[in-house]
């Protein structure tokens, strides 16, 4: 929903850089620009050009349809998606589109270790051409009461895991999003615990749902909603779904991801979906289909529980819901 519900470890708007010198062309003091800058033309200009490079892989788009993942709703306008995003590496608005340009995703290199046969680091362009990229339509429903339903173009995180070759002692998948402070100003906000980290199970991780994305909409997927690869598990809460990665670790202890860390008791580590456990400030009973303003019932696992539910069995202990 439109509505930007503060934390207590969020600074207030007053403190906040106004929005005419975010958004203002002629201010290019912010991001990769300011820091560019101040090392001189050349040093700007170089930026300039990784941020702007062609993606090699534009040839792969569209990717043939996945008929199997249907959708009881229109696919969200992309307009919609791609200028309605959360991203804290940029800022702790919905407003990151303009700024998440500055980010270079070539080259981007994925680092693969841990417990793994033999640890490496692939090129994405290299790792994406190893895989099947095909396109699946998923809703996917925020912790905030909103949803969306997005064509996502990529492939299975399973075939991740069995390029990895995981050792039997691993049980998580602790995946990690860019740290660079140069091109996205929320990185310098000491309080916020960067890098962002996010894990899954092995359960989850190889579950046919878990999807790494790298386009969307028949296309390369765009810096704001997560480039050059970005996870998408339609039945957890949003904040699950990490963006730009550039590391796969396969541990034995689970990992705590940022939101878990910053307020453990409004974003545990499963985050499923389910109507009839409330945040602890608002209702999850109900969503609302963005871009529309039509409220719909929540629905357990999101409706992907006969692809999941069986995952959480014997986990009565667990918090899993939120």
């Amino acid at each position: 929903m439109n509505v930007i519900r503060r934390r207590g470890w969020e600074i207030p708007d007053r403190l906040a850089t106004p929005e005419h010198l975010v958004f203002n062309r002629r201010s290019l003091l912010t991001g990769a620009g300011a820091v560019a800058l101040m090392a001189g033309p050349a040093a700007a200009q170089r930026v300039t050009d990784l941020a702007n490079m062609p993606d090699p892989t534009a040839d792969l788009y569209p990717a043939k349809h996945n008929d199997k993942y249907a959708l009881d709703r229109p696919i969200t306008d992309e307009k919609i998606n791609s200028n309605y995003n959360n991203f804290y590496e940029f800022n702790s608005t919905k407003n990151v589109a303009m700024q998440a340009q500055a980010l270079p995703i070539r080259p981007w290199m994925v680092k693969i270790d841990g417990l793994v046969e033999k640890p490496f680091e692939i090129g994405i362009d290299d790792l994406i051409r190893k895989m099947t990229l095909e396109e699946r339509t998923y809703r996917h429903r925020c912790v905030e009461a909103w949803s969306m339903a997005i064509a996502w173009s990529g492939f299975p995180f399973a075939k991740l895991v069995e390029l990895a070759k995981p050792l039997g002692s691993a049980k998580y998948v602790r995946m990690e999003t860019f740290n660079n402070p140069k091109v996205a100003p929320g990185l310098r906000q000491s309080w916020y615990p960067w890098p962002y980290i996010e894990g899954l199970t092995m359960a989850e991780a190889t579950n046919e749902l878990t999807f790494l994305a790298t386009g969307a909409y028949g296309h390369p997927i765009a810096k704001q909603m997560g480039a050059p690869l970005r996870l998408a598990v339609p039945w957890k809460y949003g904040f699950k779904s990490i963006k730009s990665i550039v590391r796969f670790s396969f541990v034995e202890e689970r990992p705590k991801g940022m939101w878990e860390k910053l307020q453990p008791a409004e974003y545990g580590f499963w985050a499923n979906v389910n109507p009839k456990v409330p945040h602890p400030r608002w209702s999850q009973a109900t969503e609302e289909v963005i871009g529309t303003g039509e409220r719909r019932p929540t629905q357990l696992f999101n409706g992907y529980g006969d692809y999941v539910a069986d995952i959480y069995k014997g986990l009565d202990n667990e918090r899993l819901w939120a």
